[in-house]
């Protein structure tokens, strides 16, 4: 079944805010082998350039689960992501996530989404977006 073109410019609610600690972005750097960024105690803790990937996965479940989207989960894979910063990410933020469905397209038998999630502070200032595009492989017998 082929996505539901409609959901083309969908935008989701904003996620409850989420605050950015040291500790899950020491935590991160670690997983991602980076040197450990709270290491200096008077500095600023600054998050890797793919932290943002933690608040806009959770956020993009809001599309990824809406069942009149239409997406197979079982054929789903992830094409793409790519991360454009106004600034970076540190500790202290409290940040929320809207995403919106940029495209709703198809390519052969597969299917491709595209999600945007526009990462900002609680008072609006814009830190990152994320773009993800996921492609849903289709049954080439059908």
């Amino acid at each position: 079944m082929p996505l539901n073109p409609a959901f083309k410019g969908r935008v989701y609610p904003p996620t409850e805010p989420y605050e950015v600690g040291r500790e899950k972005i020491r935590e991160f750097a670690e997983a991602i082998g980076e040197p450990d960024p709270a290491a200096d105690p008077d500095g600023p803790v600054v998050a890797p350039p793919t932290f943002a990937i933690v608040l806009t996965m959770r956020a993009e479940r809001q599309a990824v689960f809406d069942p009149e989207l239409g997406l197979d989960l079982s054929r789903l894979l992830h094409r793409e992501q790519r991360f454009d910063y106004t600034r970076p990410i540190v500790a202290g933020d409290r940040l929320t996530v809207t995403v919106r469905v940029e495209d709703v397209g198809g390519a052969g038998p597969a299917d491709v989404l595209t999600l945007s999630s526009a990462v900002t502070t609680t008072d609006g200032e814009h830190v990152c977006t994320a773009t993800a595009t996921l492609v849903t492989m289709g049954d080439e017998d059908a």
